[in-house]
């Protein structure tokens, strides 16, 4: 297993059934009205270690996970609002260096 997967990189945070970033679990103090979006993120060949390590560092990202295919990295993102997860992807997620291009899904109740 690459050291960038290794377990110890994730905590389970109040049961949950995926892992969590160490940085800490949001689920603690989010309610029912929290934005909540996916990020695909498409990064530039051979950066994908180091876009990884830049976006463990943003609290707003809960969840973070390696894909194959058109995509190289899905980011679950929760925020006060969607503007700010708009706001979170442009200023933060984007700016990384080697990040060529994301498209965000955001979740509605049925």
């Amino acid at each position: 297993m690459p050291e960038l997967f290794h377990p110890g990189n994730f905590e389970f945070c109040c049961g949950a059934r995926y892992p969590y970033l160490q940085h800490g679990c949001t689920q603690k103090t989010r309610g029912a009205f929290t934005a909540i979006g996916f990020v695909l993120i498409d990064i530039e060949p051979t950066r994908e270690k180091e876009v990884y390590q830049k976006l463990t560092k943003i609290k707003d990202i809960v969840e973070l996970y390696p894909l194959f295919g058109e995509y190289d990295l899905i980011a679950k993102v929760e925020a006060d609002s969607y503007d700010a997860i708009g706001k979170l992807v442009v200023s933060k997620i984007r700016s990384i260096e080697g990040v060529k291009a994301t498209k965000t899904l955001a979740r509605v109740a049925f």
